[in-house]
């Protein structure tokens, strides 16, 4: 089982590192989370040009010159759980919805005519309304007309996520939101979510149920970013060396506006998420990482190339968005408001290929 040190000494530790310790580990050829402690340092950020030339060097050798886009589809909108920062948070007064199946096919269909072969299914976690049964129904009507097909969902068994994956679903996203416990304790007030240490072993179970990939993350804002950069390190590092077999990503969302006017805890400015990003793709060199629509459409673009491998596009946070525009009840505000065509015509600009389909389901091993 995999255990967090103390936001305390994660933080004693990062800001123990020192310049000696920075340059070795930018010419480190394997780096332990020693290093990926001093590239996170605040001593690091005047080597920010060197970091972001060794991540680039690096992103260039594993992935080329790709960029994969996906799409989220939302299906619900309910949640049971009050999480202060969200904008699906149970006490919010906002307005729901859950879609039916075909209702969700159709928004699917959507996103397929516009170019997507990767979707991503998203829901508030009020499993009673929308559970294994529909998310099984749904992937199995999906499963031919996609790529790959991934659930962002209330966390779940080693047996359910397993016949999901028998369904048509081939990756899992969930995050952890934030790795301090205090803050963790804090901002989730009711509902399972409050269980920190279920949620911290989803990743764990979802690999353990045959998923092709798993996705980790944190939701910068609530706590200091240079440890939650380093427990997500360490979590990567215990994943990897434990589920070997099992593709892995990452995601550093920034808090955006929200129902419910949550104000981030902490600042984190895009030099720090620059940052926060050369450090984990010097540290994991195969790690897919992912830059969501929560970000500018300038910082996104200035991005190409630098370390992530992901970006999502025309994106809607609202269940029935994508045939409605006029859709109420999203979970968060959009940062990239431009659509597919004109993302992907933004990193052709840049030299590089927006990669629409990169793997198909009849090379998966069952």
């Amino acid at each position: 089982m995999f255990k967090i040190p103390s936001f305390t000494q994660l933080t004693d530790q990062i800001n123990s590192c020192t310049d000696e310790d920075i340059k070795r580990s930018l010419s480190a050829a394997h780096l332990s989370t020693h290093d990926l402690a001093a590239l996170l340092s605040p001593a690091a950020d005047k080597h920010l040009e060197a970091m972001a030339k060794r991540s680039a060097d690096i992103t260039a050798m594993r992935f080329g010159r790709t960029t994969q886009i996906y799409a989220p589809l939302y299906v619900s909108s309910f949640c049971t759980n009050r999480c202060s920062y969200c904008g699906f948070s149970a006490d919010n007064k906002i307005e729901r919805r859950i879609l039916s199946l075909d209702e969700a096919e159709a928004e699917a269909m959507i996103l397929h005519h516009r170019g997507f072969n990767h979707i991503l299914l998203v829901s508030g976690e009020a499993p009673a309304k929308l559970g294994v049964d529909y998310l099984e129904k749904l992937a199995l009507r999906l499963r031919n007309r996609f790529a790959s097909i991934s659930i962002e969902v209330q966390p779940l068994s080693t047996e359910e996520y397993a016949r999901l994956f028998a369904a048509g679903v081939t990756s899992v996203a969930i995050y952890q939101e934030t790795y301090d416990r205090d803050i963790y304790d804090r901002v989730h007030i009711a509902g399972r979510k409050c269980d920190y240490d279920f949620r911290l072993e989803t990743p764990a179970r979802a690999a353990a149920g045959s998923m092709r990939e798993v996705g980790i993350g944190a939701l910068l804002g609530l706590a200091d970013w240079r440890a939650e950069g380093l427990a997500l390190g360490l979590h990567l590092a215990w994943l990897r060396k434990n589920f070997w077999r099992t593709g892995l990503t990452v995601s550093f969302p920034r808090l955006r506006p929200a129902a419910g006017e949550f104000q981030p805890l902490c600042e984190v400015k895009e030099r720090d998420l620059s940052q926060l990003i050369f450090a984990l793709r010097i540290f994991d060199p195969d790690v897919g990482i992912i830059l969501s629509t929560r970000e500018e459409a300038r910082y996104r673009n200035g991005m190409l190339g630098l370390g992530p491998t992901r970006y999502s596009a025309g994106s809607c946070t609202a269940p029935g968005g994508y045939s409605d525009p006029d859709t109420n009840g999203e979970q968060f505000s959009i940062g990239d408001q431009r659509s597919i065509n004109e993302v992907c015509a933004a990193i052709k600009q840049k030299g590089f290929d927006p990669v629409r389909k990169d793997w198909d389901a009849a090379f998966q091993l069952q």
